[in-house]
């Protein structure tokens, strides 16, 4: 049972475990922001409601990493043959018993203690994680996919942390959204390079392999600058209500750094060892970026999440220094 327990986390990979803690997170504190200057019905969630949220929230794409890697076992025999799952250590049919037992267990947390109506974005959340698997083998419909289904979380932070009030979509929220669906697109993209291998072996069409490396290297370059270029036109058209700040400005520009960073490193190292660790800097931008967001409503909470991400991120990520594992 112990050696089991070791296998199933260590194949949830806990650095992936902030892609999907801090985008939820923004839904969250935003509630917590119209709960605290609008008196309509929303109320401040208690300490427990906001941790357990927070749990699922840092936990849910650890468990959908096992079906993401079951379904993936094909070409994760050439470009992770070392990886518990693969290698048998880990039994592919109890690890999927115990996620969607997990799942479940969710699902009656969010129904029960938080709010029934964030069972919908849950739902659709683990539905988009089994189609990203097929759906990255048709190009760019894998990273809209999967930036669709990271996009699931801050509605479901947001829906889960208490009681709404109508209007349910303004032009803030759906450009947020917006916003976090292209970033995690983008960074999923850039994911690709480490597994360009096994995926044209297998026939799995992701971006990376429909493009060819050389003009892949390119295309990642320019798709680095779409976060802030997405941003700077909903923001100068008033689509996003509350105005910038200082905090807000900083992080942002870390973060303009970070990404545009990434797509310069995969650029020149987009194979082998090297692009396996940049992957470290990938999700740092990714998670970087989206805590800035935080940033329009909440300066000092989104300050810690940025350096707290930054931080844990490349810690975690040591524990997985095996790029076959």
């Amino acid at each position: 049972m112990f050696k089991f327990i070791k296998l199933y986390i260590k194949s949830m990979r806990l650095y992936y475990a902030f892609l999907t803690g801090i985008p939820g997170w923004i839904g969250v504190s935003f509630y917590i922001h119209i709960a605290t200057n609008y008196k309509t019905v929303e109320i401040i969630p208690s300490t427990g409601k906001k941790t357990i949220i927070l749990l699922l929230l840092f936990l849910s794409w650890g468990i959908n990493q096992i079906i993401n890697d079951f379904l993936g076992l094909k070409e994760d025999r050439i470009n992770a043959p070392e990886r518990p799952m693969v290698t048998g250590e880990l039994n592919p049919v109890i690890a999927l018993i115990v996620s969607a037992v997990l799942i479940i267990v969710t699902g009656f947390v969010t129904w029960f203690y938080l709010e029934p109506i964030a069972i919908i974005p849950l739902l659709i959340g683990v539905f988009a994680n089994i189609i990203y698997e097929y759906a990255k083998g048709y190009g760019i419909m894998g990273n809209i996919v999967f930036g669709f289904m990271i996009m699931m979380c801050p509605v479901y932070g947001f829906l889960a942390s208490g009681p709404i009030a109508p209007p349910y979509f303004t032009s803030s929220r759906v450009s947020v959204l917006l916003i976090i669906w292209v970033i995690n697109g983008i960074m999923t993209y850039y994911t690709y390079f480490k597994d360009y291998r096994g995926d044209k072996i297998t026939g799995k069409n992701t971006l990376v392999v429909k493009l060819g490396i050389k003009n892949a290297k390119i295309f990642g370059i320019i798709i680095a600058f779409l976060p802030a270029i997405l941003f700077l036109f909903v923001y100068y058209n008033n689509f996003i209500m509350n105005r910038a700040n200082q905090v807000f400005i900083l992080l942002g520009l870390l973060s303009i750094i970070l990404q545009v960073g990434t797509g310069i490193l995969f650029f020149r190292n987009p194979s082998g060892i090297q692009a396996y660790n940049l992957l470290s800097v990938n999700f740092r931008a990714c998670t970087g970026s989206q805590a800035a967001l935080i940033a329009l409503y909440d300066k000092e909470l989104a300050l810690i999440l940025y350096l707290f991400s930054y931080v844990f991120i490349s810690i975690f990520f040591h524990f997985y220094d095996n790029p076959k594992a």
